[in-house]
């Protein structure tokens, strides 16, 4: 079966105050006509469908648009992160048109969406998709205790698990994934020993996965400290593929090999796992990665073959640093069209920096001076009442722009200082 992951859409989200739904839509319209040439049987989206709880309506029609389309070609199968509200994506989701599968509740991370290529007149093996909600510790540690002898830390009255005499999993990620996952290995071991077809096994999470890398625009998810899973939480199992969503960057997670005998599979027991990464650059610490979504395709056997096909790229991010006169002459031509993070190097901060910055790059986004470093360490100044107010301000035009003022500015200066003295004593 042909499938595509994708995840960290973040529909509605801006990037340093600029609108990203347009550039976003050309994204899920990419999606779209990915699914159609290229015969894919599923979309699995791995959560951060939305930026915020809350999301905005134009956003809300954009995700329900799209999954109408998709589902026209292909099963959709929806997660929350922990951007989402599982409550409010999930809303309605027994009324969603077949094909379309939100997958908000805890309780169902056991049971799959089984699905099969033939329903849509295609071919290949049926696979089963075990999608898991973004699981906060603190949230679910109650409602995946499984009698597992793991301890917890404390009673919560009324959490649901508790009325079972139940203790509560460890307030960590690890503790409630791995929970998860034992409803999975059980439902998977279940459905082999009754016998049939065997079934291709899915499982789609969103989670900091040791050994992946981070971006700076991931909101961080640390309970107590800690906000990683060890890869070996997914592996094994009759797992053949892990989809990944939480880190923006396209990148592969090594989880341990496990046996034939344990996965019934006549192949080398390793279980692939990747985050697909986000459509978008959500920040310049992204402006490196090559955004892309993985197209999967699993055998009869359950090997999993994956593919990144780059997303369209609407406006290039970069950084570019220099004297203002050196980036308004030649050096900035390819950079006209980029959403920009500038530095400007002069010694002393040019006047009208930033008006001149833009009108050069109508796209910059960030414009700082960072004049060069003369001293080994920065001095700290410290303001007291006793200090004089005009060489205070003397100070600060000496550190803002990388000289002291001239004669013109010290005369300014001081006719504000003093009129500020005579407003205060009239009050």
């Amino acid at each position: 079966m042909r499938i595509l992951h994708t995840s960290d859409w973040h529909l509605g989200r801006t990037l340093h105050g600029v609108d990203l739904l347009d550039h976003q839509a050309a994204y899920l319209d990419h999606l779209v006509d990915v699914v159609r040439s290229e015969g894919v049987g599923a979309v699995l989206v791995a959560g951060d469908v939305y930026d915020r709880a809350i999301p905005p309506v134009d956003a809300v029609n954009l995700l329900s648009d799209t999954v109408a389309r998709l589902a026209e070609h292909a099963d959709v199968v929806l997660t929350p992160g922990n951007h989402d509200s599982a409550i409010r994506l999930g809303f309605g989701a027994s009324l969603m048109r077949a094909g379309v599968h939100f997958r908000t509740r805890v309780p169902d991370v056991g049971t799959p969406v089984v699905l099969d290529p033939a329903s849509r007149g295609g071919s290949g093996g049926r696979v089963a998709v075990y999608a898991m909600p973004y699981l906060d510790p603190d949230a679910v540690r109650w409602e995946l205790a499984d009698g597992c002898g793991c301890g917890g830390d404390g009673e919560v009255p009324g959490e649901p698990g508790r009325e079972h005499g139940r203790a509560p999993l460890p307030r960590s990620h690890e503790a409630v994934t791995a929970a998860a996952m034992r409803r999975v290995r059980t439902d998977v071991a279940r459905r082999r020993e009754g016998g049939g077809a065997p079934l291709r096994n899915v499982v789609v999470a969103h989670a900091f996965v040791v050994g992946g890398q981070a971006s700076e625009s991931e909101r961080d998810i640390r309970v107590g400290g800690v906000d990683s899973v060890p890869a070996g939480v997914f592996g094994g199992a009759g797992v053949d593929y892990v989809a990944l969503g939480h880190l923006h960057g396209p990148q592969t997670v090594t989880l341990p090999g496990v046996s034939r005998e344990t996965t019934g599979h006549d192949r080398d027991g390793t279980t692939t796992a990747r985050y697909s990464g986000s459509p978008l650059a959500y920040s310049f610490s992204e402006m490196h990665q090559k955004k892309s979504t993985v197209l999967l395709d699993l055998d009869a056997t359950g090997d999993a073959r994956t593919e990144l096909l780059p997303a369209p790229v609407p406006r290039r991010l970069a950084e570019v640093t220099g004297t203002l006169d050196d980036l308004l002459g030649a050096s900035g031509d390819p950079h006209t069209d980029d959403w920009l993070r500038v530095f400007v190097t002069d010694p002393a901060r040019p006047t009208e920096m930033y008006a001149r910055v833009r009108a050069r790059f109508p796209h910059a986004l960030q414009v700082q001076h960072r004049p060069p470093v003369t001293a080994e360490r920065e001095v700290i100044s410290v303001v007291g009442q006793g200090r004089d107010p005009l060489e205070v301000t003397h100070e600060f035009v000496q550190h803002v722009t990388g000289t002291g003022p001239d004669q013109a500015e010290r005369a300014a200066l001081r006719t504000a200082l003093e009129r500020a003295l005579a407003s205060e004593r009239s009050a």
